[in-house]
């Protein structure tokens, strides 16, 4: 004989959901952190502010497009008769997205103005450098024979060939 829980036709798995009724929960109620949740006083500003923020631009977006694509006669026959000149609608995301790409070309242009010329010892040595006016370039002055940690950071420079022969290919090993 068949179970009464077995389930044969849509009509039965309806009746059979009607008759359990349960609801599952998955959150605690005692837990006030879950999601969704804002804690013991309400929400806090910064959501409410975001949430009237985003209200007001969306609402004011729509009063904009309607103050400048509806014709003057549907906007006079609803009775609105006092707005700004059209101009408005064309002058001012005009103005704006022209201030905002005059803003980028002086940014870009300060900072190539402040950047040193690829042919200045600046790109190389700066003002902090502790040998700056101390630099020699002459390879007999470096002491090699000190080894381990005591040795100091020695300052950029050009090696000659001869010296880079010697230290590689000697055969004091």
């Amino acid at each position: 004989m068949e179970s009464p829980r077995s389930v044969n036709s849509p009509r039965r798995i309806l009746s059979l959901s009607k008759q359990r009724r349960t609801t599952v929960s998955f959150l605690d109620p005692d837990d006030k952190t879950g999601f969704g949740l804002s804690g013991e006083h309400g929400p806090k500003p910064s959501e409410v502010y975001g949430f009237v923020g985003s209200i007001t631009v969306a609402v004011a977006s729509v009063i904009f497009l309607l103050w400048a694509y509806v014709p003057e006669s549907w906007l006079h026959s609803i009775g609105i008769s006092y707005y700004p000149s059209r101009y408005w609608a064309l002058a001012v995301p005009t103005y704006v997205m022209v201030t905002i790409v005059l803003g980028l070309a002086f940014y870009i242009g300060l900072n190539f103005m402040s950047t040193p010329s690829p042919a200045s010892v600046n790109t190389i040595y700066g003002e902090l450098d502790v040998d700056f006016y101390e630099f020699s370039r002459d390879p007999s002055c470096l002491d090699y024979s000190v080894e381990g940690d005591e040795k100091a950071i020695e300052s950029m420079s050009d090696i000659g060939i001869d010296r880079i022969n010697d230290i590689m290919f000697s055969d004091a090993t």
